[in-house]
């Protein structure tokens, strides 16, 4: 079983739609996403000032405006006191709002530290989130793949399967040595022993 977020950024249309038994949960103004897509949500939340009205909706949790959370965080954080470790994203890039895209971003790397994976949606786009582990991504012939160190310095890198190979290497947050790696036909496994990674894939 997976948790379906939709936030109120950009939305591109769904990867896959959710299953019987997933968890849908729809973050302020990804109700309209929902909508669009005519994916009923188990749980509308938020404090409503990117719908600036609440639906008429039986299941909603309304919240503050002023909060430490932002919404999508606050649905991140309600998947997970539901059990849920595998968690997807969207309307959570795009638009006018990059402070949010960084967010989540962050959201995602709370989710791994918490032994949970979280994949992040945007156009042709998808970003994921390591701490001390590793993931590999299955064979195609074309895309690219970069890795970003998130936070402090990390530890014993490893790119393995792609065009340009990376062995027991530092990745710093302030030099992006990972970025526009490309796929050749082959899984791509990504590593870190120690620290934190931001890895994403786009199409080509």
């Amino acid at each position: 079983m997976a948790c379906y977020i939709f936030g109120a950024g950009s939305f591109y249309g769904l990867s896959q739609r959710p299953a019987p038994g997933d968890t849908i949960i729809a973050a302020d103004g990804g109700w309209l996403a929902c909508r669009k897509t005519e994916v009923i949500p188990d749980l509308l939340l938020g404090d409503f000032d990117s719908l600036s009205t609440q639906p008429d909706f039986p299941n909603i949790l309304r919240v503050p405006v002023e909060k430490d959370d932002t919404d999508t965080m606050l649905a991140v954080k309600t998947g997970l006191e539901r059990g849920e470790t595998e968690f997807h994203i969207y309307g959570g890039m795009g638009g006018r709002r990059t402070d949010h895209t960084v967010a989540n971003f962050q959201a995602l790397l709370y989710l791994a530290r918490r032994g949970a994976r979280g994949w992040l949606y945007g156009q042709g786009e998808r970003y994921t989130a390591i701490s001390g582990d590793s993931i590999t991504f299955p064979a195609r012939d074309r895309g690219i793949l970069s890795v970003f160190c998130l936070g402090a310095d990390a530890q014993d890198v490893s790119i393995l399967g792609g065009q340009y190979p990376l062995h027991h290497a530092v990745l710093t947050a302030d030099f992006p040595l990972g970025v526009s790696n490309h796929f050749a036909g082959q899984p791509i496994t990504v590593s870190v022993r120690d620290g934190s990674l931001l890895i994403g894939i786009v199409d080509e």
